[in-house]
């Protein structure tokens, strides 16, 4: 059975850079377009990465991370952060939310794909 995989991005170029990067390796990949749209995928299918933006309209990443820390079923599942942001304290508040790794844009198929295989070992 293949990992599933929530990418969450307003961005529809971003969403299929990454699911054509991770779907040929195998993994299921659900897109939502932003935080809420996520929440409301993740409560009906339980994925095993959560890979989410930054800045989206209704809910942006930090508010989402927040929301998906709080249901009982998303307190282990690895959360990466992708974003243009690259500021320290920014990275630091994502990690107190419950964010697992961060992948600054714009990043290399490869990474992604190396960063996505150490998440869900």
């Amino acid at each position: 059975m293949s990992r599933i995989i929530l990418c969450v991005d307003d961005s529809p170029s971003m969403r299929q850079s990454i699911k054509l990067t991770l779907a040929v390796r195998g993994y299921r990949i659900i897109e939502a377009v932003d935080g809420l749209d996520g929440l409301e995928k993740a409560q009906t299918t339980t994925v095993d990465l959560v890979i989410t933006d930054l800045n989206m309209p209704r809910m942006g990443g930090l508010e989402f991370i927040a929301a998906l820390r709080n249901l009982m079923e998303y307190k282990g599942v690895p959360i990466l952060f992708v974003t243009t942001e690259n500021d320290e304290t920014l990275r630091a508040r994502a990690r107190e939310l419950g964010a697992t790794g961060w992948l600054t844009k714009p990043f290399a198929p490869e990474v992604l794909l190396k960063i996505t295989r150490r998440l869900l070992e």
